[in-house]
């Protein structure tokens, strides 16, 4: 039977411990998939670099936390991209993407308004040319709400989805894998995991696809000030 591999969390923010998380902020949990592994070796970073990896399904479930006076808890917003590069290679500085923002048609029409003001602030330079912003139930599910099971499930209606488990022994394929990329926003704590869907059925990207299974996911947890 595969086990699953103790992977030592890759922390990246600037946000020290004894600082703690800011009154004023959102908090909750974050998924992401790509369309290239993010958790591998540079010889098989370097070989999918420019080839793939221009794609990616993530999105946010806010645990507590208010926009603007809004009360977001318990709601969701997720974010496609298509890149012209490979994301996160640092070769390339400048990477124009077209975006796809959807917002959780749960929320009344003042939280949908709020829920696109915080993806906005949380997804920052992703977000600069958004094409389409759709609306869809988003279901976002942690196996005992714990991120170090990293058992999750993201759907965006028909649009998007991704699905993810924890990296095993049988993954490992050169034995210097390492999280080769940091995930596309800033969190609190992100853990790699091996993404078994990663689904992007909408319009406005000029593509569409179904990825996976591939070691290609984090999952973490976030913290956005609303100051």
């Amino acid at each position: 039977m595969l086990k699953p591999v103790c992977i030592a969390a890759v922390v990246f923010s600037t946000l020290s411990f004894a600082e703690g998380i800011p009154p004023h902020s959102i908090t909750g949990t974050y998924i992401e998939a790509r369309t290239a592994d993010v958790f591998t070796g540079p010889c098989f970073a370097n070989g999918e670099v420019e080839m793939t990896g221009k794609e990616a399904v993530f999105g946010w479930k806010i645990n507590a936390g208010k926009w603007e006076g809004v009360d977001l808890q318990g709601l969701s917003v997720v974010g496609v991209v298509r890149a012209e590069h490979t994301l996160g290679n640092v070769y390339e500085p400048v990477n124009d993407m077209r975006a796809v923002l959807i917002v959780d048609s749960h929320a009344t029409a003042e939280q949908r308004a709020a829920l696109r003001g915080f993806a906005l602030k949380a997804g920052g330079s992703l977000f600069k040319n958004i094409v389409k912003v759709d609306t869809a139930p988003i279901e976002f599910t942690i196996q005992d709400d714990n991120i170090h099971s990293a058992v999750a499930k993201l759907t965006a209606g028909s649009l998007a989805a991704i699905r993810t488990r924890a990296i095993v022994d049988g993954d490992h394929t050169c034995g210097n894998e390492d999280a080769f990329y940091p995930p596309l926003n800033e969190l609190d704590h992100a853990m790699p995991a091996f993404a078994l869907e990663d689904a992007f059925q909408g319009s406005g990207l000029g593509e569409v696809w179904k990825n996976g299974p591939r070691r290609s996911g984090f999952l973490g947890t976030f913290h956005v000030t609303t100051e």
